[in-house]
C-alpha cells in the first residue's frame, strides 16, 4: 500500500524496502556487493551491462530478475539510449528506518 502499512497486517510497518536506481544513457557507475544485499533485482526499463572484477561483462533488459549479491560485481553500464531503472527489493533489516515501499 502507498501509505506505508502492510495490507496482510493493518497498522504494521512493511518488512520490505524498496530502491530504485536510474542509469541515463551511456552513463556507468561504480556497484558492489554492499549496495545490493539481500535485494532482489528487477530491470524495470532498458538495457543494463554488469561488469565484474575479473572484467566480464553480461546485458540483461527490461523484465530480468536479477541477484547481485556474491558476483563481484565493479560497474553497471547503460549500454542503450533509454534510462535504464533497476529495482531493488530486499527484507527490511531492525536497524532501518520505516516508512518507504
Amino acid at each position: 500500500m502507498c501509505d506505508g502499512t502492510s495490507p496482510l497486517l493493518p497498522g504494521r510497518e512493511p518488512a520490505f524496502r524498496r530502491r530504485s536506481v536510474v542509469l541515463e544513457p551511456g552513463q556507468s557507475r561504480p556497484s558492489g556487493d554492499a549496495e545490493w544485499r539481500d535485494a532482489l533485482v528487477i530491470v524495470e526499463r532498458g538495457d543494463v551491462e554488469l561488469e565484474c572484477a575479473a572484467g566480464g561483462r553480461r546485458r540483461f533488459s527490461g523484465g530480468a530478475v536479477l541477484w547481485l549479491e556474491g558476483i563481484d560485481l565493479r560497474v553497471l553500464h547503460n549500454v542503450g539510449d533509454e534510462p535504464v531503472v533497476l529495482l531493488a527489493v530486499s527484507r527490511r533489516r531492525d536497524e532501518e528506518p520505516r516508512g518507504d515501499i
